[in-house]
């Protein structure tokens, strides 16, 4: 009964869709006051119907209903409550209920708190957002019901991706699809602007807590899958450039820019029609995202599903609203009157530099992505892209980003006199120098690309550091106290953009570590004999089999000498899930502030050896902290009051004398602006 209640509340979910579409973007053309009221109205509702349906089917996954096809398909009785609850997501059917919960939970945040927002506006955003969660929720009525019933019910499940069985994976995708959903919100604030035929600072005001809500959330999500490939997949790395961990990336590159370009909106009423096409990109690479994990079009182990048929139906579903976006920005973007001009040296200048370049890195992936289909439909050849086309092709636009981000924070708004900025930064350049140089020195095999990877990382820290010393008066002749205070006085936004920043210097660093500066070594060992590496002694003991849960581990003991005395013991896996026949490796990590000395247990040997993996990453950890300090600056931003979402009220309406009249519904000139 919980399940056709759950069906009944998706149905249900696709009607409020279609009447907050109607009276959003009736509304939003009529100034129809009940029309505008309908839209708010049916967005709530459609958000408690989501929760509705979501709910039902975690129920049954709880409960272990077989009955539900779903459930049967990606679960199964002895899996751990954890993993039974993450399981309604680990699949093509559940993920794509999460993806649409949380479009209906941000409509109704929308309509809840943005109420100070132009009511036209705010209308002709729901109904855009409504367009979206309709044409997603047909799809998944149509074509990917989670609620279908088996008759007779099986006795037990076939099990989840044993792959998906881990922490790191029940909380990555809710991260990973509030950050490609919540995208959608500045794409249906460009729509509307364009409906609306007006961009100005208050619109930009009103975008950017929505874009770095996302951003957020995304950047999140992707450093818990990097972990996750990093400690789960058993291979020594955290990136592979794999077809779907690039359709991550670029949405997040995307919104980078935007937030970029938002700001220069905002500051100084120009770069109207850049945002706006960056708002519509941000969310278009998101919803290629979705199709790419759910076609089979690229071969990925982060893949839901391999059904080309459905696929090729999502495809059309983003294609069209991404075309539709674009064709009403060509119709309407040359309307939008720039603001404010600037000088060529100029934070604008810097900024837009930064956004070019990010541009042409988000094409490069792109390119590197689907080439491979590409080259196989229109030549006919079998090509691959990898690591060495990345580091050729990204690595020089990621070396120009990062000069631009320590020169553009240097430079004022409108005018700037590059002398000046010059010498503000000469301890920083003084500082990259030296470190590039060291990098160098001390470097063996890829000098040249660790000597790059330190300079941009130091530059991008230093000046970070540098802007925040001169905001902060530091060398004025302040007492020390007052530097602080003044320090302290400085807005959330500007600390949040420091850190996030320097949190980009403290990955490199990492980066470095996992990649250039790593050392490795494989060996098959007896019990009893010893492995060398980077220092670190490995004495392999044996295996232990044994059973948990709804797998068999084989577990191997591993000592760790230094210097002939133990520092440590690891114990590396590998699970056989006998329900999926399929294995898993579970590499064990000893984590310092040194590095990481990563093992991993391989295949057995006909003469009883085991093969033995095992990596040195020195610093790697940077990575991981860097990551969550560019999140925490992303968070520290969206709590900086001038960044919420809030505006001044609406002044009241005078009471209308004749009630067949509507009320006017044009907003003042002031209405929309932030403190």
């Amino acid at each position: 009964m919980i399940i056709e209640l759950g069906h009944l509340a998706l149905i249900l979910s696709l009607l409020a869709c279609i009447a907050q579409a109607a009276g959003g973007l009736w509304g939003g053309h009529t100034r129809h006051p009940q029309a505008v009221a309908l839209a708010s109205t049916a967005a709530v509702l459609q958000a408690a119907l989501m929760t509705a349906a979501f709910a039902a089917l975690t129920h049954a996954y709880v409960t272990s209903d077989f009955s539900v096809a779903n459930v049967y398909q990606n679960s199964h009785s002895a899996k751990p409550l954890l993993y039974k609850i993450s399981g309604v997501w680990g699949n093509h059917e559940g993920s794509m209920l999460l993806w649409i919960m949380i479009l209906a939970w941000l409509g109704a945040m929308v309509a809840w708190f943005d109420r100070r927002l132009a009511p036209t506006l705010r209308a002709r955003v729901l109904g855009v957002q409504a367009l979206i969660g309709a044409g997603f929720l047909a799809f998944v009525l149509f074509t990917s019901n989670p609620f279908l019933r088996m008759d007779p019910a099986p006795l037990d499940g076939r099990d989840l991706n044993p792959l998906l069985q881990d922490p790191g994976l029940a909380f990555h995708p809710p991260f990973l699809y509030l950050g490609y959903v919540g995208f959608s919100i500045a794409f249906s604030f460009g729509v509307a602007a364009l409906l609306e035929g007006r961009v100005d600072p208050a619109w930009a005001r009103w975008v950017r807590p929505w874009t770095l809500l996302a951003w957020t959330a995304l950047t999140l999500g992707i450093a818990l899958g990097s972990a996750w490939a990093y400690y789960e997949l058993g291979w020594g790395g955290f990136w592979f450039w794999d077809p779907v961990e690039n359709a991550s990336l670029m949405p997040w590159l995307a919104g980078t820019a935007l937030l970029h370009s938002a700001a220069v909106v905002e500051k100084r009423d120009t770069l109207k029609s850049w945002t706006i096409l960056l708002a519509i990109i941000a969310f278009s690479t998101s919803a290629l995202g979705t199709f790419v994990v759910r076609s089979g079009l690229l071969t990925s182990v982060h893949a839901f599903a391999n059904d080309p048929d459905r696929g090729m139906l999502l495809l059309a579903l983003c294609l069209a609203l991404t075309g539709g976006a674009l064709a009403l920005f060509a119709l309407r973007a040359g309307a939008l009157r720039a603001g404010g001009g600037f000088k060529p040296v100029s934070r604008e200048s810097a900024l837009v530099f930064n956004n070019l370049a990010i541009a042409a890195l988000l094409s490069t992936v792109a390119i590197g992505t689907f080439w491979p289909v590409i080259a196989e439909v229109a030549l006919g050849d079998i090509v691959s892209v990898g690591a060495p086309y990345y580091d050729a092709t990204a690595t020089p636009i990621a070396a120009l980003i990062a000069a631009a981000m320590s020169i553009g924070v240097a430079l004022p708004w409108k005018r700037a006199d590059w002398r000046a900025a010059a010498r503000r930064l000469r301890v920083a350049a003084a500082l990259t120098l030296v470190c590039a140089g060291l990098g160098l020195w001390l470097t063996g095999e890829g000098r040249g690309l660790a000597a790059l990877g330190v300079a941009m990382a130091v530059w991008i820290i230093a000046g970070s550091a540098t802007d925040l010393a001169v905001r902060a008066g530091l060398g004025t002749g302040r007492s020390f106290e007052l530097v602080l205070k003044r320090a302290a006085g400085l807005p959330r936004a500007y600390w949040g953009g420091t850190l996030a920043h320097a949190a980009l210097g403290i990955m490199l660093i990492g980066m470095l570590g996992g990649t250039v500066w790593k050392t490795e070594a494989s060996e098959a060992l007896r019990p009893g004999e010893r492995m060398e590496i980077a220092g670190f002694t490995l004495v392999y003991e044996g295996v232990e089999e044994r059973r948990v849960d709804n797998y068999i581990a084989e577990t191997a003991a591993i000592t760790v000498l230094r210097e002939g005395r133990q520092i440590d013991a690891l114990r590396p896996e590998r699970r056989w899930y006998p329900v999926a026949e399929q294995q898993t490796t579970e590499a064990a990590i000893r984590l310092t502030l040194g590095g990481d000395l990563y093992v991993a247990l391989g295949d057995p040997r006909e003469d009883g050896a085991r093969v033995i993996r095992a990596w040195r990453h020195p610093v790697i950890g940077c990575l991981w902290a860097g990551a969550l300090l560019l999140a925490g600056g992303g968070l520290l931003s969206l709590l900086d009051r001038r960044h919420r979402v809030g505006a001044p009220a609406q002044r009241r309406l005078a009471p209308n004398p004749d009630p067949r009249q509507r009320p006017n519904l044009d907003p003042p000139e002031t209405q929309g602006a932030a403190p």
